[in-house]
C-alpha cells in the first residue's frame, strides 16, 4: 500500500511528463553512477594492508548494503515522493527528525561534492602536471568543472541521466576489462598469507569491512528524484537492487584481480592500484586508460551527486522545513535555485581549501559525508517498521516477518558502520547536525511572522 505525504506534490510541475523522467537504467546508472566515485580507485591499496581476508570484508559490506537497498526499495513503494531518506523519516518520525536528515545530508552531499572535485584533479594532474604546480590552474578547473555540472543539471533531469548513463558506461567497462582479464593472469602466492596486518582476523575482517562501506554509499541514489522517474513504484526498487548487485560483485572481483597481479607489499604502497594492474596487462596505454576512466568516474559521480544536492532541500522545503527557494522550480522541471546555491558552497569550499593542499581537509570532508549519510541509513530502516506498525493499525494488515528480520539487520548493520566511522568523525558530525536546530527554530518562526510575545503567552495559558 501507497502512504500519502505531504512530500509530493509532483502534479503540475513543469518537465514532469513521460518523456522527461527517468527509466529503470537511468536510475540504475544513478545509482551506480554515484556509489563508483573516486574512491574504488584508491580503495584496493588501502585494503592490501589486511590482505586476502578484506575480500571477506566486501562480502560481508556488500551483504549490508543489498539489506540497506532491499529496505529502500521497499520505501520507495511506501513513500513514492521526492527526497529519498529524508520523505522516509519525515513520514515515519516526524517533521523535527525529518529537518535533522535533510540537514546533514544536504551538508554531506556538497561538502563531499568538493572533496570528488578535489580528487578528480589528482588524476588530471597525470596528464597536466602543471595543476599539481599552479594552485590557481587547478582552482579555476575545479569551480570550471562545478559550474559545468550545475548547468548540466539545470538543463533538465533527462540531461542528468544521459550524462550519468554514459559516463557510468565508460568508466565502468576498463574496471570490468581488469576484473576479467586479471583473474586469468592471477599470482596464487599472493593468497598464501590471508591475514597480513598485524591484527586478529576479527579485527582485520571488521576494519577492512568498514573500509569497504565507502564505495557503497550513494545506494539510495534512485529514491531521490522520484518525481521524475517513470512509474517509481517498480522502477525504484529495481534500479536500487540491481545498481547494488552490480557494484559488489564488480568490487569483489576486480579486488581479487588486483590482489592475484600486485604482491601484497607493493599494493599497499600503491597510490593507483588500477592503474599499476592496467600496466601489468597492458603496458603504458592500459594506465592512460584507467587515468581517463578515473577522471570520467568522478565527473559521473559529482554529476549525480549534484543532483541530489538540490533534490533532497526541495523535498523539504515543500514541506516547510527548508527555505521555501530551495523549492521552487525553473521552466524545464528542475530545482535550479537550489543547485546554484548548492554549487556556490561547494565552490567556496574548494576555493577556501585549496591553497592549502586539502589534504587533511579532504579526509576529514569525506568522514563528515560518510557520517552525514549513514544517520539517514540508520533513521530509515526504523521507519520502514514504524510505517508498517502504522498501516497495520489502520488496515489490519500484518507486517511480514522478512520486513521485520531484514529492517532490523539493515538497522544493526547501519549502526554498525556508525560507530565504526571513528569517534572524532561522530564527535564532528554530531555538532553538526546540533548546529541545525537554530535553522529550524528559524524556519519554524519566519512560517508564523505574525506572532507576538503577547500572543505566544495567551496560547500557552490557555
Amino acid at each position: 500500500m501507497t502512504i500519502e505525504t505531504t512530500v509530493d506534490g509532483s502534479a503540475g510541475l513543469p518537465g514532469n511528463g513521460k518523456k522527461s523522467k527517468l527509466g529503470v537504467w537511468m536510475c540504475a546508472a544513478l545509482v551506480v553512477g554515484n556509489m563508483i566515485g573516486s574512491g574504488i580507485f584508491l580503495l584496493p591499496a588501502s585494503l592490501g594492508a589486511y590482505g586476502p581476508i578484506s575480500i571477506g570484508g566486501w562480502l560481508f559490506t556488500g551483504a549490508g548494503a543489498l539489506l540497506l537497498a532491499l529496505t529502500f526499495a521497499r520505501l520507495s513503494q511506501m513513500i513514492p515522493s521526492a527526497g529519498g531518506p529524508y520523505a522516509y523519516c519525515r513520514a515515519g518520525l516526524g517533521k523535527f527528525m525529518g529537518f535533522l536528515i535533510a540537514w546533514g545530508y544536504w551538508i554531506g552531499l556538497w561538502s563531499g561534492n568538493a572533496a570528488i572535485v578535489v580528487a578528480m584533479l589528482g588524476y588530471l594532474g597525470i596528464f597536466i602536471p602543471e595543476i599539481n604546480q599552479n594552485p590557481m590552474l587547478g582552482a579555476g578547473i575545479a569551480v570550471g568543472t562545478i559550474w559545468f555540472m550545475a548547468w548540466i543539471n539545470c538543463r533538465g533531469v533527462k540531461s542528468v541521466g544521459v550524462f550519468q548513463l554514459v559516463t557510468t558506461i565508460l568508466k565502468t567497462v576498463p574496471l570490468v576489462a581488469i576484473a576479467i582479464f586479471g583473474i586469468f593472469q592471477i599470482n596464487p602466492e599472493h593468497f598464501t598469507t590471508i591475514n597480513t596486518s598485524e591484527l586478529s582476523n576479527f579485527n582485520a575482517l571488521t576494519s577492512s569491512a568498514a573500509l569497504c562501506l565507502w564505495a557503497f554509499l550513494g545506494l539510495e541514489s534512485a529514491t531521490v528524484p522520484s518525481e521524475n522517474v517513470h512509474n517509481p513504484e517498480k522502477t525504484i526498487p529495481r534500479a536500487t537492487v540491481l545498481g547494488t548487485l552490480f557494484a559488489a560483485v564488480l568490487y569483489i572481483i576486480a579486488t581479487t584481480s588486483l590482489m592475484g597481479l600486485i604482491s601484497p607489499a607493493d599494493l599497499a604502497q600503491s597510490t593507483a592500484p588500477f592503474a599499476d594492474a592496467a600496466a601489468i596487462l597492458w603496458g603504458p596505454a592500459g594506465t592512460v586508460v584507467i587515468g581517463v576512466a578515473a577522471i570520467i568516474s568522478c565527473l559521473g559521480a559529482l554529476n549525480g551527486w549534484t543532483l541530489m544536492t538540490a533534490q533532497i532541500p526541495m523535498a523539504a522545503a515543500r514541506d516547510g522545513l527548508f527555505p521555501e527557494s530551495f523549492g521552487k522550480i525553473s521552466k524545464r522541471g528542475t530545482p535550479a535555485l537550489g543547485i546554484i546555491i548548492s554549487s556556490v558552497l561547494v565552490t567556496l569550499l574548494v576555493l577556501t581549501n585549496y591553497s592549502r593542499g586539502l589534504v587533511g581537509a579532504f579526509n576529514f570532508i569525506i568522514s563528515l559525508a560518510v557520517m552525514t549519510t549513514l544517520l539517514p541509513y540508520t533513521m530509515s530502516t526504523m521507519a520502514r517498521l514504524v510505517l508498517q506498525i502504522r498501516e497495520r493499525e489502520k488496515l489490519g494488515t500484518v507486517i511480514p516477518k522478512r520486513d521485520i528480520i531484514i529492517s532490523s539487520l539493515a538497522f544493526l548493520y547501519s549502526l554498525w558502520a556508525l560507530g565504526g566511522s571513528g569517534m572524532e568523525t561522530v564527535y564532528w558530525g554530531f555538532l553538526l547536525l546540533i548546529g541545525g536546530i537554530p535553522a529550524y527554530i528559524w524556519i519554524l518562526w519566519k512560517k508564523s511572522p505574525h506572532t507576538t510575545e503577547s500572543d505566544t503567552c495567551i496560547t500557552t495559558a490557555g
